[in-house]
């Protein structure tokens, strides 16, 4: 018996194996849940497609998030082949490379818009359509990846930072709303994870060597740590959390440099 049998539900942003969805979604596969899977483009579903089939997905849907008919689609076509949404993983977020480098201030708006629809508002729009789905249920667990970028200045991380803070307050307006249907919305915020994504984040290395110093667990979190807590926040052992950013960076949110 698993903590996720019987429990199903939808992992958006599943980009490639190496990645913090996949890994979460590996650790509710394991623990026996069952997951649709959404893709952005075609150019990703070569990539998605056979992460879907390994886990048995009955369903692996094309969804551009900035389009609230994609979103309402693939929420339609779950309810045809699920009969019940546990849990929602909002793991998608853009940026142009442009607007994580250099000065922030020199945002434009067009990078601007971009990145908040993508990274943040499509949080709400998930939202509207899993509650119909989740108060059938009886409740559900709505997730969000984010990164401490979204309270301090981090280098090279720029708007994306901001589309952060906007992902996080979104979460707690959310948390607040949907509360009373016992559904749940939190956080994730891994620490610095080598992800094909990261590598988009110039000086990179250098934060990973930054966490290991400043860390109190004197690492930086693997994969396999930060699957675990999402499976956690995505099942019924975290029944009575929701509205909370939850840190998994071996402790390096907590102190402000080394003790050592």
């Amino acid at each position: 018996m698993g903590i996720m049998d019987g429990k199903k539900g939808i992992i958006f942003g599943v980009s490639n194996k190496f990645g913090i969805a996949n890994a979460i979604a590996e650790q509710i596969y394991k623990e026996g849940g069952e997951i649709a899977f959404t893709y952005a483009n075609e150019a990703m579903e070569k990539r998605v497609r056979p992460i879907a089939d390994s886990m048995n997905a009955k369903l692996c849907l094309e969804c551009d998030v900035t389009k609230d008919e994609d979103v309402k689609k693939v929420f339609e076509e779950y309810a045809k082949t699920y009969d019940r949404l546990d849990f929602v993983i909002h793991a998608v977020a853009f940026a142009n490379k442009e607007d994580l480098m250099g000065d922030f201030y020199t945002t434009s708006r067009e990078g601007w818009d971009l990145a908040m629809h993508v990274s943040a508002y499509s949080l709400l729009t998930m939202s509207k359509y899993a509650k119909p789905q989740m108060e059938l249920t009886g409740g559900g667990s709505i997730l969000a990846l984010t990164y401490l970028g979204s309270t301090k200045a981090v280098a090279n991380y720029n708007i994306m930072g901001v589309a952060k803070a906007a992902l996080e307050s979104s979460m707690r307006f959310i948390a607040a709303d949907l509360g009373k249907y016992n559904i749940r919305c939190n956080c994730l915020s891994a620490g610095p994870v080598k992800t094909m994504a990261a590598k988009g984040i110039g000086g990179f290395d250098r934060m990973l060597k930054a966490n290991i110093l400043k860390a109190p667990l004197k690492r930086t979190p693997s994969l396999e740590d930060v699957g675990k807590a999402g499976l956690y926040l995505a099942s019924d052992l975290s029944s009575g959390v929701t509205g909370e950013v939850h840190f998994v960076d071996c402790g390096a949110h907590s102190v402000f440099a080394s003790l050592d």
